[in-house]
């Protein structure tokens, strides 16, 4: 039987080759993102045999991510398979980043996390399990200075999967989370550094199949909670 998968926070990079190694694995992959023109043409181009979903979500409101699970399960069942991939640019040191831009960074990679590990684990819990992964930054382990946001909202992400790891791995949930650390090959990470050399960038394929190998573990008593990423030179920018 195919898998339910959902990518919440899906954009060019890392988010599009999650859902085509999914639908190329054959799960039935839920997209969700507030451009809903790139994951309905995403959706539309999976391949085989899986199939896509565009399920427009503002990922940093609880009531809109609700309203996409239910499309989900409406559509495809319940839910196998989360990855919690969403985040909010937060760039800006302590005195300089405004209350609203902090608060929007934890809502889409806090609580937004938070919330759609509450709606896939409900699911998990009543067909037997499945697998939560979140997707970290350099960040999430170590502060970079100057990015107090998104480093906050990383940490808190973290710590969520330890816990949901803890509570649910005895119910069959497998709940990984994949340390980022480096800039990820995509049109806007090259625009924003164009003098980095390609090989140093981290291949969002490649990458992808780190996570399925994290999807295809569900099943085994001894899982790996913490993976990290990596391909030598490091760039402290936007991680």
């Amino acid at each position: 039987m195919a898998r339910t998968a959902v990518i919440a926070g899906v954009g060019p990079g890392l988010g599009e080759s999650l859902a085509r190694k999914f639908a190329a694995e054959g799960c039935q992959v839920a997209l969700f993102a507030r451009t809903a023109s790139f994951i309905e043409e995403l959706a539309d181009d999976l391949p085989a045999p899986g199939e896509g979903l565009a399920v427009p979500t503002d990922l940093s409101e609880v009531e809109s991510i609700r309203e996409g699970f239910e499309t989900v399960r409406e559509a495809f069942g319940p839910v196998d398979v989360l990855v919690n991939h969403a985040s909010a640019a937060s760039w800006e040191g302590l005195m300089d980043l405004s209350v609203e831009e902090f608060e929007n960074a934890w809502a889409v990679g806090g609580r937004g996390a938070f919330v759609c590990s509450k709606e896939a684990v409900g699911d998990m819990l009543e067909t037997g399990g499945g697998t939560v992964i979140f997707t970290g930054a350099t960040s999430a382990v170590r502060s970079l200075g100057g990015t107090i946001g998104f480093t906050a909202a990383k940490f808190a992400a973290r710590g969520m999967a330890m816990d949901v790891a803890q509570e649910f791995g005895p119910e069959g949930v497998h709940v990984a989370h994949v340390v980022i650390d480096g800039q990820i090959d995509n049109p806007g990470t090259r625009e924003r550094l164009p003098d980095r050399e390609p090989d140093t960038f981290l291949d969002p394929d490649e990458m992808a199949e780190t996570y399925w190998h994290l999807v295809e573990q569900d099943d085994v008593g001894t899982q790996p909670f913490e993976v990290h990423i990596t391909n030598g030179p490091q760039n402290t920018e936007f991680l």
